[in-house]
């Protein structure tokens, strides 16, 4: 998710790691997952488009950031997942990800949506 404005935007297609989450190799996917999209948005113009409401009223959006589509970047360098309950607009990332064994990719992370449904506190 990014802040912006006082407006929660969950990004659109995409589920990246929670923040505790970590891979079984130990290998910190959801703190590096946050501190990899703090580094795409520093020091950028940041811009999100809505698409829909999800089911916590959060604003679900594609954001970019100098233009670059946020969503489709994490999913490239394997800090997030293709959510492909919700989209198919990543399919291609994660494909490319998972060839180049790109971080959760090399690590054996659990999806974060099988992650939240075991973990849940």
């Amino acid at each position: 998710t990014i802040k912006l404005g006082g407006t929660i935007y969950r990004l659109w297609g995409i589920d990246a790691p929670e923040t505790k989450q970590d891979c079984p190799d130990g290998w910190p996917a959801g703190r590096l997952a946050t501190t990899h999209l703090q580094s795409l948005i520093a020091g950028r113009s940041v811009i999100c488009e809505r698409k829909d409401t999800d089911r916590y009223g959060r604003t679900v959006a594609v954001c970019r950031a100098g233009g670059e589509d946020l969503g489709a970047i994490m999913v490239r360098d394997g800090y997030a997942w293709a959510f492909v309950r919700y989209s198919r607009d990543y399919v291609e990332q994660e494909t490319r990800a998972k060839a180049e064994r790109a971080g959760v990719h090399t690590h054996g992370c659990t999806p974060a949506w099988e992650w939240r449904a075991t973990n849940r506190n």
